[in-house]
């Protein structure tokens, strides 16, 4: 998908297979660019993915991130079969960058505190269906189509691939997808909740942009909590780690926590009397 909206962006980083743009109000637009292996990542595509949302992450001034992918044709085709995990080979491998998997770069957009919108135009694939369900929300141009490959090409994704989507979809649907190898429309994909909208092609950025500043409205905060409390149903015991860190963020705010920190830095007992929690 190319950036067509007249919304102002300003390049920032140095990326070989992506590009990390972000506007003054506080959105960070994150680009697969690799359209002539229909977005398809390599191990440099996912280490700089999980650079940028790492980089997306840390940057107070970004409250809203939106992943796609470069053209019409694809979102993301999931993992480039031509090159292997791990494989370095012809990549000239910047220095500054750490080795990361695709799994990593599912935890970045898991563990990133700002909503992830994913912006999906034509095919969402493999690894790329994956990639746009574990973002939270999901807009789909009218032709975009999803679907599975593993069992076809000996692979599969027994993590977030098939467990998040079965908790999206139900069981029995997220099998289906899994077991057979079809490919589904964008319409099917939001009869089923795979998708929360549906637009012309033409309308995709600016309608993730205008969502983008909806959100932009909203209590960061709210916003925060409530993506690290449904984690913590969701990811078990490293979700309701999350939640808790979040929490003791807005702990630290307090009179009580100041009151313990001052204490311990003037060697004497802290004197919580009168202290109301989360005064």
């Amino acid at each position: 998908m190319n950036a067509q909206s007249d919304t102002a962006w300003t390049a920032q980083g140095d990326f070989t297979d992506i590009s990390y743009r972000t506007t003054s109000d506080g959105i960070a637009l994150i680009t697969i660019e690799r359209p002539e292996k229909r977005n398809a990542f390599r191990p440099l595509t996912s280490a700089e993915l999980a650079h940028a949302f790492a980089r997306a992450r840390h940057d107070r001034n970004v409250r809203v991130v939106l992943l796609t992918g470069r053209g019409d044709a694809a979102f993301c085709a999931g993992a480039d079969l031509s090159v292997r995990a791990g494989d370095r080979a012809g990549t000239d491998w910047p220095e500054h960058l750490s080795p990361a998997s695709v799994s990593d770069v599912q935890l970045a957009i898991r563990r990133i505190e700002k909503p992830v919108i994913a912006l999906v135009s034509g095919f969402a694939i493999g690894g790329g269906q994956v990639l746009h369900q574990v973002c939270d929300l999901s807009i789909a141009a009218e032709h975009a189509q999803f679907g599975q490959v593993g069992p076809r090409v000996g692979s599969f994704d027994g993590g977030y691939g098939i467990n998040l989507l079965a908790k999206q979809i139900g069981h029995k649907r997220a099998k289906e997808i899994w077991f057979l190898c079809r490919r589904y429309t964008a319409r099917n994909a939001l009869e089923w909740g795979l998708v929360n909208a549906v637009v012309p092609a033409e309308e995709l950025l600016d309608t993730g942009v205008a969502w983008a500043r909806e959100l932009l409205q909203m209590s960061p905060a709210a916003l925060r909590l409530l993506k690290s409390s449904v984690n913590a149903e969701e990811d078990g015991l490293a979700g309701v780690a999350q939640l808790a860190d979040d929490s003791c963020q807005l702990y630290y705010g307090t009179s009580e926590a100041a009151e313990g920190a001052a204490a311990f830095l003037e060697r004497r007992a802290p004197d919580f009397t009168g202290v109301h929690a989360f005064d």
